[in-house]
Protein backbone atom coordinates (compact mmCIF):
# COMPACT_ATOMS: atom_id res chain seq x y z
CA UNK A 1 0.00 0.00 0.00
CA UNK A 2 1.16 3.54 -0.85
CA UNK A 3 1.67 6.42 1.81
CA UNK A 4 -1.47 8.46 2.48
CA UNK A 5 -1.73 12.27 3.64
CA UNK A 6 -4.66 13.39 5.45
CA UNK A 7 -4.69 17.09 5.21
CA UNK A 8 -6.59 19.10 8.21
CA UNK A 9 -7.22 22.63 7.66
CA UNK A 10 -8.34 24.15 10.58
CA UNK A 11 -6.12 25.59 13.26
CA UNK A 12 -4.77 22.95 15.57
CA UNK A 13 -3.86 24.04 19.02
CA UNK A 14 -1.03 22.28 20.66
CA UNK A 15 -0.68 21.59 24.56
CA UNK A 16 2.00 24.19 24.58
CA UNK A 17 -0.47 26.70 23.67
CA UNK A 18 1.10 27.41 20.33
CA UNK A 19 -0.73 25.93 17.08
CA UNK A 20 -0.72 24.53 13.72
CA UNK A 21 -2.59 26.70 11.28
CA UNK A 22 -3.67 22.79 9.95
CA UNK A 23 -1.83 19.85 9.62
CA UNK A 24 -0.19 16.87 7.25
CA UNK A 25 -0.66 13.71 8.49
CA UNK A 26 1.02 10.84 6.88
CA UNK A 27 -0.18 7.22 7.16
CA UNK A 28 -0.36 3.62 5.63
CA UNK A 29 -3.13 1.07 6.07
CA UNK A 30 -3.01 -2.27 4.73
CA UNK A 31 -6.09 -4.76 3.89
CA UNK A 32 -9.60 -3.32 3.97
CA UNK A 33 -12.09 -2.21 6.59
CA UNK A 34 -14.73 -4.80 6.92
CA UNK A 35 -18.85 -4.48 6.69
CA UNK A 36 -19.09 -3.91 10.29
CA UNK A 37 -15.67 -1.72 11.07
CA UNK A 38 -14.55 -4.49 13.45
CA UNK A 39 -10.84 -5.35 11.94
CA UNK A 40 -8.83 -1.88 12.90
CA UNK A 41 -5.87 -3.02 14.08
CA UNK A 42 -3.87 0.87 15.05
CA UNK A 43 -0.03 0.66 15.24
CA UNK A 44 1.75 3.29 17.11
CA UNK A 45 5.46 3.50 16.04
CA UNK A 46 8.22 4.69 18.07
CA UNK A 47 11.12 7.45 17.85
CA UNK A 48 12.66 7.13 14.02
CA UNK A 49 9.82 4.64 12.50
CA UNK A 50 7.77 5.38 9.88
CA UNK A 51 4.34 4.59 8.83
CA UNK A 52 4.97 1.41 6.89
CA UNK A 53 4.50 -1.01 9.56
CA UNK A 54 4.85 -3.80 6.78
CA UNK A 55 8.52 -3.03 6.67
CA UNK A 56 10.19 -1.99 10.25
CA UNK A 57 7.57 -4.62 11.96
CA UNK A 58 7.90 -7.98 9.88
CA UNK A 59 6.96 -10.98 11.21
CA UNK A 60 4.38 -9.32 14.11
CA UNK A 61 2.97 -7.46 10.78
CA UNK A 62 2.86 -8.87 7.17
CA UNK A 63 1.10 -11.84 5.13
CA UNK A 64 0.99 -15.26 7.37
CA UNK A 65 1.98 -13.20 10.29
CA UNK A 66 -0.21 -12.36 13.66
CA UNK A 67 -1.67 -9.16 12.00
CA UNK A 68 -2.26 -9.62 8.48
CA UNK A 69 -3.83 -7.57 5.64
CA UNK A 70 -6.25 -10.30 4.49
CA UNK A 71 -7.78 -10.66 8.07
CA UNK A 72 -6.96 -7.02 9.38
CA UNK A 73 -7.26 -3.55 8.41
CA UNK A 74 -4.54 -2.32 9.69
CA UNK A 75 -3.39 1.78 10.11
CA UNK A 76 0.05 3.21 11.07
CA UNK A 77 0.58 6.82 11.27
CA UNK A 78 3.27 8.89 11.15
CA UNK A 79 3.30 11.36 14.31
CA UNK A 80 4.04 15.37 14.48
CA UNK A 81 7.14 16.12 14.02
CA UNK A 82 8.54 12.75 12.14
CA UNK A 83 9.93 13.49 8.57
CA UNK A 84 8.18 10.81 7.12
CA UNK A 85 5.43 13.14 6.02
CA UNK A 86 3.69 14.64 9.03
CA UNK A 87 3.88 18.35 9.43
CA UNK A 88 7.92 18.43 11.21
CA UNK A 89 10.59 21.04 11.51
CA UNK A 90 11.35 20.76 7.62
CA UNK A 91 7.97 21.67 6.33
CA UNK A 92 7.35 25.49 5.77
CA UNK A 93 6.57 27.63 9.12
CA UNK A 94 3.33 30.27 7.23
CA UNK A 95 4.68 32.71 9.29
CA UNK A 96 8.18 33.00 7.48
CA UNK A 97 7.90 31.10 4.37
CA UNK A 98 10.83 29.01 5.43
CA UNK A 99 11.42 25.14 7.30
CA UNK A 100 10.77 25.68 11.11
CA UNK A 101 14.24 23.86 11.54
CA UNK A 102 14.59 24.70 15.70
CA UNK A 103 11.81 26.59 15.65
CA UNK A 104 9.22 24.38 15.28
CA UNK A 105 6.84 24.65 18.38
CA UNK A 106 7.25 21.90 21.02
CA UNK A 107 4.60 18.60 20.82
CA UNK A 108 3.94 16.20 23.05
CA UNK A 109 2.52 12.54 23.51
CA UNK A 110 -0.97 13.97 23.65
CA UNK A 111 -0.66 16.36 20.38
CA UNK A 112 0.46 13.54 18.14
CA UNK A 113 -1.92 11.31 19.50
CA UNK A 114 -4.87 13.87 18.74
CA UNK A 115 -3.58 14.61 15.79
CA UNK A 116 -4.51 10.45 15.09
CA UNK A 117 -7.68 11.13 16.77
CA UNK A 118 -8.41 13.39 13.49
CA UNK A 119 -6.91 10.86 11.06
CA UNK A 120 -9.30 8.00 12.35
CA UNK A 121 -12.54 10.32 12.43
CA UNK A 122 -11.63 11.08 8.62
CA UNK A 123 -11.08 7.22 7.61
CA UNK A 124 -14.54 6.22 9.78
CA UNK A 125 -12.87 4.49 12.25
CA UNK A 126 -15.37 4.55 15.29
CA UNK A 127 -14.19 1.65 17.52
CA UNK A 128 -10.35 0.02 17.24
CA UNK A 129 -9.94 -3.66 18.04
CA UNK A 130 -6.09 -3.49 18.96
CA UNK A 131 -3.78 -0.53 19.29
CA UNK A 132 -0.37 -1.16 19.59
CA UNK A 133 3.10 0.47 20.20
CA UNK A 134 6.24 -0.07 21.77
CA UNK A 135 8.72 2.67 23.40
CA UNK A 136 7.30 6.10 22.01
CA UNK A 137 4.32 4.01 20.51
CA UNK A 138 3.45 2.16 23.87
CA UNK A 139 3.35 6.14 25.13
CA UNK A 140 0.31 7.30 22.53
CA UNK A 141 -0.91 3.94 22.93
CA UNK A 142 -1.26 4.78 26.61
CA UNK A 143 -2.21 8.25 25.98
CA UNK A 144 -4.87 7.66 23.43
CA UNK A 145 -6.47 4.72 25.60
CA UNK A 146 -7.04 7.46 28.39
CA UNK A 147 -8.45 10.37 26.19
CA UNK A 148 -11.24 8.16 24.43
CA UNK A 149 -11.24 4.90 26.47
CA UNK A 150 -14.40 3.47 24.48
CA UNK A 151 -13.03 3.57 21.06
CA UNK A 152 -10.16 1.12 22.16
CA UNK A 153 -10.92 -2.65 22.63
CA UNK A 154 -7.49 -3.98 23.12
CA UNK A 155 -4.65 -1.89 24.27
CA UNK A 156 -0.97 -3.50 23.87
CA UNK A 157 1.83 -1.42 25.39
CA UNK A 158 5.44 -2.85 25.15
CA UNK A 159 8.53 -1.55 26.92
CA UNK A 160 6.86 1.66 27.64
CA UNK A 161 5.75 4.18 30.78
CA UNK A 162 3.31 6.25 31.52
CA UNK A 163 5.84 8.96 32.47
CA UNK A 164 8.93 9.36 31.17
CA UNK A 165 11.95 9.22 33.98
CA UNK A 166 14.08 11.35 35.09
CA UNK A 167 16.78 8.61 33.35
CA UNK A 168 15.24 8.64 30.08
CA UNK A 169 14.68 12.75 29.93
CA UNK A 170 19.00 12.45 30.90
CA UNK A 171 19.68 10.02 28.11
CA UNK A 172 17.46 12.23 25.39
CA UNK A 173 19.47 15.63 26.66
CA UNK A 174 22.65 14.27 26.60
CA UNK A 175 21.46 13.17 22.73
CA UNK A 176 19.98 16.80 22.21
CA UNK A 177 23.74 18.13 23.80
CA UNK A 178 25.16 16.37 21.06
CA UNK A 179 23.14 17.92 18.29
CA UNK A 180 23.78 21.23 19.75
CA UNK A 181 27.67 20.77 19.63
CA UNK A 182 27.55 20.63 15.67
CA UNK A 183 27.66 24.30 15.00
CA UNK A 184 25.92 23.19 11.65
CA UNK A 185 22.89 22.42 13.83
CA UNK A 186 22.33 26.45 13.37
CA UNK A 187 22.74 26.64 9.85
CA UNK A 188 19.01 27.14 8.71
CA UNK A 189 20.03 23.45 6.22
CA UNK A 190 18.07 20.62 6.14
CA UNK A 191 21.27 18.60 6.81
CA UNK A 192 22.60 21.12 9.82
CA UNK A 193 23.35 19.24 12.85
CA UNK A 194 24.14 15.57 11.24
CA UNK A 195 27.47 14.77 12.83
CA UNK A 196 25.67 15.41 16.34
CA UNK A 197 23.12 13.20 15.15
CA UNK A 198 25.43 10.89 14.86
CA UNK A 199 26.84 11.12 17.45
CA UNK A 200 23.18 11.07 19.29
CA UNK A 201 22.57 7.82 17.66
CA UNK A 202 25.74 6.41 19.20
CA UNK A 203 24.50 7.21 22.84
CA UNK A 204 20.69 6.11 22.22
CA UNK A 205 21.82 2.57 21.08
CA UNK A 206 23.82 1.76 24.21
CA UNK A 207 20.50 2.37 25.83
CA UNK A 208 18.55 0.36 23.34
CA UNK A 209 20.64 -2.78 23.60
CA UNK A 210 22.50 -4.20 26.57
CA UNK A 211 25.95 -5.26 27.44
CA UNK A 212 24.57 -8.57 26.73
CA UNK A 213 23.84 -7.65 23.41
CA UNK A 214 27.46 -6.46 22.61
CA UNK A 215 29.04 -9.02 23.81
CA UNK A 216 27.30 -11.33 21.68
CA UNK A 217 26.79 -9.57 18.69
CA UNK A 218 30.29 -7.36 18.57
CA UNK A 219 33.47 -9.43 20.37
CA UNK A 220 36.09 -9.14 18.53
CA UNK A 221 38.22 -12.72 18.66
CA UNK A 222 41.79 -11.19 17.84
CA UNK A 223 43.00 -10.78 20.95
CA UNK A 224 46.11 -8.85 18.81
CA UNK A 225 43.57 -5.95 18.39
CA UNK A 226 45.08 -2.18 19.03
CA UNK A 227 42.41 -0.17 16.81
CA UNK A 228 39.75 -0.92 14.58
CA UNK A 229 37.02 -2.72 17.10
CA UNK A 230 33.34 -4.44 15.91
CA UNK A 231 32.17 -2.29 18.59
CA UNK A 232 33.38 1.33 17.26
CA UNK A 233 32.44 0.25 13.63
CA UNK A 234 29.27 -0.65 14.94
CA UNK A 235 28.32 2.76 16.16
CA UNK A 236 30.10 4.40 13.32
CA UNK A 237 27.22 2.31 11.04
CA UNK A 238 24.17 3.35 12.68
CA UNK A 239 24.94 6.70 12.99
CA UNK A 240 25.69 6.61 9.44
CA UNK A 241 22.62 4.80 8.88
CA UNK A 242 20.18 7.12 10.49
CA UNK A 243 21.08 10.48 8.82
CA UNK A 244 21.09 8.81 5.13
CA UNK A 245 17.19 8.61 6.51
CA UNK A 246 16.45 11.35 8.91
CA UNK A 247 17.28 15.06 10.35
CA UNK A 248 18.84 16.25 13.50
CA UNK A 249 15.52 18.74 13.91
CA UNK A 250 13.09 16.15 13.87
CA UNK A 251 15.13 14.00 16.19
CA UNK A 252 15.15 16.35 18.84
CA UNK A 253 11.98 17.87 18.70
CA UNK A 254 10.82 13.82 19.09
CA UNK A 255 13.19 12.95 21.67
CA UNK A 256 11.61 16.22 23.75
CA UNK A 257 8.47 14.89 22.72
CA UNK A 258 9.18 11.74 24.90
CA UNK A 259 10.55 13.47 27.53
CA UNK A 260 6.70 15.82 27.95
CA UNK A 261 4.91 12.05 28.68
CA UNK A 262 3.21 12.29 31.19
CA UNK A 263 -0.55 10.97 31.62
CA UNK A 264 -0.85 12.87 34.84
CA UNK A 265 -0.56 15.76 33.71
CA UNK A 266 -3.54 18.20 33.99
CA UNK A 267 -5.26 15.21 35.69
CA UNK A 268 -5.66 13.99 39.44
CA UNK A 269 -2.61 12.00 39.04
CA UNK A 270 -1.03 9.11 37.07
CA UNK A 271 -3.07 6.32 38.81
CA UNK A 272 -5.69 7.94 38.33
CA UNK A 273 -5.26 8.79 34.66
CA UNK A 274 -4.15 4.97 34.17
CA UNK A 275 -7.67 4.24 36.36
CA UNK A 276 -9.69 5.60 33.21
CA UNK A 277 -8.89 2.59 30.63
CA UNK A 278 -11.09 0.50 29.93
CA UNK A 279 -9.71 -1.00 26.97
CA UNK A 280 -8.22 -4.57 28.03
CA UNK A 281 -4.90 -4.05 28.18
CA UNK A 282 -1.62 -6.15 27.44
CA UNK A 283 1.66 -5.04 29.22
CA UNK A 284 4.49 -6.26 27.83
CA UNK A 285 8.24 -5.75 29.44
CA UNK A 286 11.52 -6.77 28.59
CA UNK A 287 14.04 -8.27 31.52
CA UNK A 288 17.25 -6.83 30.07
CA UNK A 289 15.50 -3.48 29.17
CA UNK A 290 17.79 -0.37 30.85
CA UNK A 291 15.31 2.52 28.93
CA UNK A 292 12.16 1.28 30.19
CA UNK A 293 12.87 -1.28 32.73
CA UNK A 294 10.03 -3.51 33.90
CA UNK A 295 9.00 -1.66 36.75
CA UNK A 296 7.43 0.63 34.76
CA UNK A 297 5.67 -1.91 32.88
CA UNK A 298 4.58 -3.79 36.04
CA UNK A 299 3.55 -0.35 37.39
CA UNK A 300 1.71 0.04 34.35
CA UNK A 301 -0.08 -3.21 34.81
CA UNK A 302 -0.70 -2.75 39.07
CA UNK A 303 -2.85 0.65 37.75
CA UNK A 304 -4.31 -0.43 34.86
CA UNK A 305 -7.36 -1.83 35.21
CA UNK A 306 -7.80 -5.84 35.17
CA UNK A 307 -4.58 -5.47 32.96
CA UNK A 308 -2.41 -8.60 31.98
CA UNK A 309 1.24 -8.07 32.42
CA UNK A 310 4.14 -10.61 30.41
CA UNK A 311 7.72 -9.93 30.90
CA UNK A 312 10.32 -12.11 28.88
CA UNK A 313 14.51 -13.10 28.55
CA UNK A 314 16.25 -11.51 26.17
CA UNK A 315 19.77 -10.35 25.17
CA UNK A 316 18.80 -7.64 22.74
CA UNK A 317 17.41 -4.82 25.55
CA UNK A 318 14.76 -2.26 24.74
CA UNK A 319 15.39 -3.17 20.73
CA UNK A 320 14.14 -6.55 21.54
CA UNK A 321 10.77 -5.77 20.36
CA UNK A 322 11.12 -5.09 17.14
CA UNK A 323 13.47 -8.35 17.00
CA UNK A 324 12.11 -11.22 18.64
CA UNK A 325 8.59 -11.20 16.95
CA UNK A 326 8.21 -14.75 16.82
CA UNK A 327 8.00 -14.48 21.11
CA UNK A 328 6.09 -11.33 20.70
CA UNK A 329 3.46 -13.32 18.82
CA UNK A 330 3.51 -16.02 21.40
CA UNK A 331 2.42 -13.58 23.65
CA UNK A 332 -0.07 -11.33 21.97
CA UNK A 333 -2.05 -14.11 20.62
CA UNK A 334 -2.39 -15.61 23.95
CA UNK A 335 -3.46 -12.56 25.13
CA UNK A 336 -5.88 -11.84 22.60
CA UNK A 337 -7.53 -14.89 22.93
CA UNK A 338 -7.50 -15.56 26.76
CA UNK A 339 -8.29 -12.05 28.13
CA UNK A 340 -8.12 -13.27 31.63
CA UNK A 341 -6.09 -10.38 33.96
CA UNK A 342 -2.52 -12.78 34.60
CA UNK A 343 0.85 -12.44 34.96
CA UNK A 344 3.40 -14.47 33.28
CA UNK A 345 6.94 -14.44 33.12
CA UNK A 346 8.67 -16.16 29.63
CA UNK A 347 12.32 -17.06 29.28
CA UNK A 348 13.52 -16.92 25.98
CA UNK A 349 17.29 -16.61 26.53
Amino acid sequence: MSLNTFTYTKNFKLESGRHFAGLQVAYHTFGKLNANKSNVIWVCHALTANSDVLDWWAGLFGENNLFNPTEHFIVCANVLSSPYGTTNPLSTDPETGQPYYQNFPQVTIRDMVKAHILLADDLGIENIKVLIGGSLGGQQALEWSIIQPERIEHSVLIASNAKHSPWGIALNESQRLAISADPTFYSGKADGGSNGLKAARSIALLSYRSYLTYDVTQQDNNDELLDGYKAASYQSYQGDKLIKRFNAYSYWHLSKAMDSNNVGRCRESVEAALELVKAKTLVIGITSDILFPVTEQQYLAKHIPNATYVEYDSIYGHDSFLVETETLTKIIDTFLGDISGKIIKLHTA
